[in-house]
C-alpha cells in the first residue's frame, strides 16, 4: 500500500493550522483530500461468514469479516444487537480480518458497520443486518420480592429456572443483573446456590430509597447450549427504618423508628430447650390468625410440651414458624421470664400495635438468648448476619481474574499516516 500521498497531504494541512480559514479550505473536500470524501460503498471489498439471503446465523459461531481483493483494508468494525450491546472483537494488524471474541446473542438482530480504506486512503463503508437463531434451552430469571414498599432490611432475590455452575458462567449472569437505586448505595449479589442469588447493600437501605432491578440476559450465551431469556423488571420502594430489638435477658422489646424509640414492650421469648434464635431477622409477612400446633415443629402430640393454640396478630420472621405474636396465656410471665417455644410473645394489645406498625422488610433482632444465631439462608432472610467482607466473596465478580476483558481499542485499526 502506498502511503506517500497521505503523508504529503497531512503535512500541508499542518502548516496551515495557524490560519483557521486556511485550514477550513485547505482540508476540505475541495482539494481532493481522500479522508474528507464521502465514504464509498465497500460491498465488493469485504465478505462475511454469514448465510446469504434471509438465513439465520448460529449464535454459537463467531462472526468474521474479511477484506478481499488486496486493494484495501478494514479499519473499524462495530456490531450491535437490538438491546444496544456491542459485540467485542479483534482486528488483525494488517486490517485483513476481524473476528468476534465474545458470543453472539441468540434470537436477536445485529447491525454490523464495517469501515474500510483503499490504497489511496479513501474511506469506504459496508453495513450488514442479520438475525441470530433463537435458543430452545433458555435461562429464565425471576426477581423478588413482589413489587411494593418494604422495610430497610429487605434483600432482593433472583431465582433461576436452570442451575448455573462455574465462576465464568455465573459471572456472565451476575454481570447482566442490574440493581439501580436512588440514592445510590454499595451492594452485591451473593450466590446462595446454583439457582438462587440474594442482593443486599453494605448497610441497610436508606429510608425513601427507590430500587429498580432488571436483567439484560435475553439471548446472552451463559454456557454451551444455555442462553438467557428476557426478564421482567422489578421496582421497590423503602419505607421508614423500623427496627425491633427483643432482649431475651431483660424480657423486653424496644422498637425504634428512624432511630427514635417509639415503644418498649414486655415480652417472653423461648424457654430453655426452645431458645429464640439470636441475630437479625427480616419480617417475612403478617397473618391476622394462625393456628399453631406443636406437631409442625416436631413436638409429639400429647407430650408435656405439645400445644394447639389459636394465635392472633402473628408477624412471621422465619419460615420454620418463629413469629412475634399475641400470647394472652403468658401475660403473667411477660417482662419476667422466658416461657415460649421460640416465638416472641406479648399481650394482644401490644401484638396488634406491632402488627400494624411493621411491614415486610423491617428488622427484628434478638439479643442475649441462649439460642443459636439465625441462619443466613434457608429459613427466611438472615442475610444481615453475614459480615460484608464475607458477603462480597459470594459474588462471582469478586477477584474474577479468570474472565478475559477485550480492550475496546483492539477492535479498531487506526488509519496509517
Amino acid at each position: 500500500m502506498n502511503d506517500t500521498p497521505r503523508i504529503r497531504t497531512v503535512f500541508s494541512c499542518t502548516l496551515l493550522a495557524a490560519a483557521v480559514t486556511a485550514v477550513a479550505s485547505g482540508c476540505s473536500g475541495a482539494d481532493g483530500h481522500p479522508l474528507s470524501a464521502k465514504p464509498y460503498d465497500a460491498t465488493s471489498q469485504v465478505t462475511f461468514n454469514t448465510p446469504s439471503g434471509t438465513g439465520r446465523v448460529n449464535p454459537a459461531k463467531p462472526l468474521e469479516v474479511t477484506a478481499k481483493g488486496g486493494d484495501g483494508r478494514i479499519t473499524d468494525v462495530t456490531a450491535v444487537d437490538e438491546a444496544g450491546r456491542h459485540l467485542a472483537g479483534e482486528l488483525s494488524a494488517d486490517g485483513a480480518r476481524w473476528r468476534s471474541t465474545a458470543s453472539l446473542t441468540a434470537g436477536t438482530r445485529y447491525t454490523v458497520r464495517v469501515a474500510t480504506e483503499d490504497g489511496d486512503g479513501a474511506p469506504g463503508v459496508r453495513t450488514l443486518v442479520f438475525e441470530t437463531s433463537p435458543t430452545k434451552g433458555a435461562l429464565v430469571v425471576k426477581f423478588g420480592p413482589e413489587a411494593g414498599k418494604y422495610g430497610v432490611g429487605q434483600p432482593l432475590t433472583a431465582e433461576l429456572n436452570r442451575p448455573v455452575k462455574g465462576k465464568a458462567a455465573r459471572a456472565i449472569v451476575e454481570r447482566a443483573l442490574k440493581v439501580r437505586s436512588s440514592p445510590a448505595v454499595e451492594g452485591a449479589w451473593y450466590w446462595v446456590d446454583d439457582k438462587k442469588l440474594h442482593y443486599r447493600p453494605k448497610a441497610y437501605w436508606p429510608t425513601g430509597t427507590a430500587i429498580e432491578v432488571s436483567g439484560n440476559l435475553a439471548g446472552l450465551k451463559v454456557a454451551d447450549g444455555l442462553y438467557g431469556a428476557p426478564a421482567k423488571p422489578l421496582k421497590l420502594t423503602i419505607g421508614d427504618r423500623i427496627e425491633a430489638v427483643a432482649d431475651a435477658g431483660s424480657y423486653s422489646m424496644t422498637v425504634r423508628k428512624n432511630g427514635k424509640v417509639i415503644k418498649t414492650i414486655p415480652v417472653t421469648t423461648g424457654k430453655p430447650g426452645f431458645s429464640t434464635r439470636n441475630g437479625i431477622k427480616v419480617v417475612l409477612g403478617k397473618e391476622y390468625f394462625v393456628r399453631m400446633r406443636s406437631t409442625t415443629v416436631g413436638i409429639a402430640d400429647g407430650s408435656s410440651e405439645s400445644y394447639d393454640l389459636p394465635v392472633y396478630y402473628a408477624t412471621r420472621v422465619t419460615w420454620s414458624g418463629e413469629y412475634v405474636h399475641a400470647a394472652p396465656w403468658s401475660v403473667g410471665s411477660q417482662g419476667y421470664a422466658n416461657v415460649s417455644h421460640g416465638c416472641v410473645g406479648m399481650s394482644t394489645g401490644n401484638a396488634q400495635w406491632f402488627f400494624e406498625t411493621v411491614r415486610p422488610g423491617d428488622i427484628v433482632r434478638t439479643v442475649n438468648s441462649a439460642g443459636a444465631t439465625m441462619d443466613t439462608f434457608g429459613n427466611g432472610f438472615g442475610d444481615w448476619n453475614m459480615p460484608w467482607e464475607t458477603w462480597v466473596k459470594g459474588s462471582a465478580l469478586t477477584g474474577n481474574a479468570g474472565i478475559q476483558v477485550i480492550p475496546a481499542s483492539t477492535a479498531r485499526l487506526k488509519p496509517s499516516v
